[in-house]
């Protein structure tokens, strides 16, 4: 028993991290202050600055998290055999996703509500969206999901250059979609459709833009699985959540598609 307690004693420091506190403040920058200085106090230049640290310092909080985490693992590496500790990572991040998924459900609640109420749609000053677009966007986040579980299998088969493989092209995919909506933002805002146009210029930004938002942070936890790995250093515990992260953010781009482009 005495040898249990100063076991956990040992791992306990690790638990303590000031990154969850600098992820906080990223999202006050990406979310709040962005959204007031632009929509509130019209200010963009500000805004665009504030979205700029929001970005900084999400990256940074999620790969000083993830060192730790890996840090904290290759120094206690029979913690891996603890199927206790295996668990609760897992379970942190099918918590996190319910959390999220709550979020898009508030997204799609006040469209759906906007949409049915309005007399007429889409509102005036609503351009022309190319359909062709989001179906490729689908075809290559798709493609994304089979590529992470192709390589979740080389790595339980103990194939690193197999799983890097897999991983790196699930980035690659995973790139390709997030410049695709960054390339039709642009367009579209180029056209004057921007977030001030209508109501549904609105929640098309709001929901692709929080959507994409995912797909950047799931391009972050990616990088900070792929680097460890060219060291020969994998967590298969990390690589699940992620992988388990990247399919919900494929099946929620499902709903994106079908209720802000097709209906």
């Amino acid at each position: 028993m005495h040898e249990r307690l100063a076991e956990h004693d040992e791992h306990h420091e690790w638990e303590t991290s000031p990154w969850p506190l600098v992820l906080s403040v990223g999202v006050l920058f990406l979310g709040p202050f962005s959204f007031s200085l632009y929509f509130v106090y019209n200010k963009p230049m500000l805004a665009v600055l504030s979205l700029g640290i929001g970005v900084i310092l999400t990256v940074l909080s999620i790969a000083g998290w993830i060192r730790e985490t890996v840090k904290h693992r290759l120094e206690h590496p029979h913690v891996h055999l603890q199927g206790e500790t295996v668990g609760l990572g897992l379970d942190a991040m099918q918590l996190f996703i319910v959390a999220e998924a709550c979020l898009f459900i508030a997204f799609f609640v006040a469209y759906w509500v906007t949409r049915l109420l309005s007399p007429t749609w889409p509102p005036a000053g609503t351009p022309h969206i190319e359909m062709v677009t989001p179906i490729i966007m689908t075809v290559i986040l798709v493609s994304s999901s089979v590529t992470i579980h192709l390589g979740e299998e080389r790595l339980n088969h103990n194939d690193r250059s197999g799983f890097i493989l897999w991983l790196v092209l699930t980035m690659v995919l995973g790139a390709v979609f997030f410049g695709i909506s960054v390339n039709e933002w642009t367009h579209l805002m180029g056209e004057g459709f921007t977030f001030k146009t209508n109501i549904y210029s609105t929640a098309f930004f709001s929901i692709t833009g929080f959507h994409g938002s995912h797909v950047f942070v799931g391009l972050g936890m990616f990088l900070c699985a792929l680097i460890p790995a060219l060291f020969g250093r994998v967590n298969k515990t990390f690589v699940k959540s992620v992988s388990i992260y990247w399919h919900f953010v494929d099946i929620v781009w499902f709903f994106v598609v079908s209720q802000i482009y097709f209906w």
